[in-house]
This record gives structure tokens, sequence and C-alpha cells, in this order.
């Protein structure tokens, strides 16, 4: 779903021929279509890696910081730098994610 919102997103921009916001729009589409893609195909493929106790939390995480991140750096495109926390934060919660994916490819691909 990241990904068709993404490209409906990427349309409309191009329709209007309106682009400031192409970074959110690019963020969006790379850490929630193409990164929750790969995790999915992983957690696919590797069945230990899925039933992972931190599986769930890394989806989450991806998930959550997947929606804050793009809207924080948009929010602060169109409001201004005041409101550089929000992409700040979204940033480390998908960095948070990835680690803990990391974290579960490094346990589960010896398995």
């Amino acid at each position: 779903m990241f990904l068709i919102v993404g490209m409906v997103w990427g349309i409309e921009m191009g329709v209007r021929q309106e682009f400031s916001l192409a970074p959110a729009h690019a963020h969006f589409n790379l850490i929630g279509g193409v990164l929750l893609f790969v995790f999915g195909l992983y957690y696919r493929m590797v069945p230990a890696a899925r039933d992972h106790a931190l599986a769930k939390w890394q989806g989450l995480l991806q998930f959550i910081g997947a929606i804050l991140f793009p809207v924080g750096v948009a929010v602060v495109i169109k409001k201004g730098e005041s409101f550089i926390v929000l992409p700040i934060i979204g940033s480390l919660i998908v960095l948070t994610a990835v680690a803990l994916f990391a974290l579960i490819v490094f346990r589960t691909s010896r398995v």
C-alpha cells in the first residue's frame, strides 16, 4: 500500500508540475515501499526470521517510521525548520527498525 500511495502522490505532483515535496515522496517510496518489501521478502524466505521475537517490533517500528519520517520531511518543507524534530524522530525510528532487522538477519542466517 505504501508504494501505491507513493506512486499516486508522484503522479499527482507530475500532473500539477509542483515538485516541492519530491524529497518526502522519495523517502515515502523508499522507506515505506522498498524497505518494507525487502523485509517482507526476507521474512517470507526465512521463516525463522519471521518467527523471531523481535520481528513484530521491527515491523511495527518500520511502519511508524515509514509514515513519520516522510511526513516530517514534508512538514519541514512546507512549514519550516521549527518542525525539524519530526523527521529526526522518524529517521531514528527507521534506523532502529533497520538495526533490528540486521540483528534478526545475523541471528537467523545461520539456521
